[in-house]
């Protein structure tokens, strides 16, 4: 058992009927050859019985403590790093450009889908078909059962399928950013709200 640093054991719940605690978390996150985690990282490595939302509460709760922060970047990556006094973190403009671009369809060329050479690109773009296809199979179910035909028919099977993923992918990227503007309105009108009701 790592022997945890005063100004964190003085900190963290000592509590031991959670399934995972607070201290474990803690550990882990030291113990480990990384600075900074995913939620889905951490879970790996505290064991598969423990879910992502048992991971997720901790580290909230070590957030509300100040033991970890979390850093969050494009779209839906957050990043969590336990907050040392010295900590270099939050990460520098050069670090945040970095990561917003090595995604892994980011770095997937034509020449290494056609050479099958980017193995993390790849897999992305082929889970997220499997998801589209799934999406799609959903639409053609509901299309059949209130007897309606097809957005875009042709004669080619192949043509037709192609033409309605197609139509699929730019209703689901332009359901997403009409989200994305609510949120953002949303998360300005709560900040306005609160600047207006804080003490002055």
């Amino acid at each position: 058992m790592t022997t945890l640093p005063v100004w964190i054991d003085d900190r963290i719940d000592p509590t031991l009927e959670k399934k995972l605690t607070q201290r474990h978390v803690v550990e882990v996150m030291l113990e480990a050859e990384r600075p900074f985690f995913s939620v889905h990282q951490l879970q790996a490595l505290v064991g598969p019985t423990v879910s992502e939302e048992t991971v997720r509460n901790r580290l909230n709760e070590l957030r509300e403590i100040d033991v970890v922060a979390a850093e969050t970047y494009p779209e839906t990556l957050t990043l969590y790093y336990v907050n040392h006094p010295e900590s270099q973190w939050p990460l520098s403009p050069e670090g945040k450009r970095a990561l917003a671009r090595d995604s892994a369809l980011d770095t997937l060329s034509v020449g290494q889908f056609l050479r099958l050479r980017n193995p993390a690109g790849i897999r992305t773009l082929v889970l997220a078909g499997f998801q589209l296809s799934l999406v799609l199979f959903g639409a053609g179910i509901g299309l059949w059962v209130f007897g309606l035909d097809s957005p875009v028919e042709a004669t080619s099977a192949m043509v037709e399928a192609a033409a309605n993923l197609f139509l699929v992918c730019l209703v689901l990227l332009v359901a997403e950013r009409a989200a994305r503007e609510l949120r953002a309105g949303d998360r300005g009108e709560r900040s306005a709200t609160v600047d207006r009701f804080a003490p002055k």
